[in-house]
This record gives structure tokens, sequence and C-alpha cells, in this order.
């Protein structure tokens, strides 16, 4: 994949970031949505393995790399605008920090918030803490 041609096709924000949603490649599940820098788009496109900007450490988050729970590239999508990126990706194991395999497993409903899907690694063993 050629991350020049990435580069100049997407519209970053002003901070330097733009958002990058990740979906399970063969199911279409929706897994979770993370920020990439230009340094993340290069990376992840010349490695094949997920790279995303952290802002809270302000620093590159490989994902997986201390989970242990990677995400292989399959397919980079840049949406119509250039300001948002869609990866298909090969999740191995859960996506979501806390142990859920999506982000999205919180509904919110007539009675209030409901979540909908279990913890399937507890953060503890993700994370050893």
């Amino acid at each position: 994949m050629d991350p020049a041609a990435a580069l100049s096709a997407i519209k970053f924000n002003s901070e330097g970031l733009v958002p990058a949603i990740a979906q399970q490649h063969d199911s279409g599940e929706v897994l979770m949505m993370a920020w990439m820098n230009r340094e993340a788009v290069g990376e992840t496109l010349k490695s094949g393995r997920v790279c995303y900007y952290s802002r809270s450490r302000k620093a590159l988050w490989r994902k997986g790399e201390t989970s242990g729970q990677p995400q292989t590239l399959k397919s980079f999508l840049i949406d119509c605008d250039g300001d948002t990126i869609l990866l298909k990706v090969d999740q191995k194991g859960v996506a979501c920090h806390t142990g859920h395999r999506d982000c999205f497993f919180t509904e919110v409903g007539p009675e209030g918030l409901t979540e909908i899907s279990p913890v399937v690694i507890p953060p503890t063993e993700l994370y050893g803490k």
C-alpha cells in the first residue's frame, strides 16, 4: 500500500489527526474508533499492523502491543470527504481496553444505559494491573 498516496488524500484536522473506525473485515462488526496522525497512517500502511495515535499519551499506539490483542490491516479506506478513515481489520481477541470485544457495548434506552455485551477478558488479564 502506498502511504504517500493515502497521506495526500487525507484531510487531517487542526491537531494533525483524523478519526479512524476499525471494522472486523469478515463480519462487518464495528470494533472501535480512534485517532491517527500522519506517522500512524504511514506505519499502518507499511507494516500491515494497525497503529493509532494516543491523544492522552501523545504518542503512537500500536494496537495490541501491551494487550496482546493486535489488529491486522486488511483494507484501508478513505471517505468521500477525505476526513475519516475506515480500517477493515482482523482483530485478534478483544478490541476494547475494558475487555469487551468492541467498544460499543453501552446501549441507550428508555430505562437509561444498558451494557449489552459481556467482558470477554478482564482488563487485569489484558494489562496485568
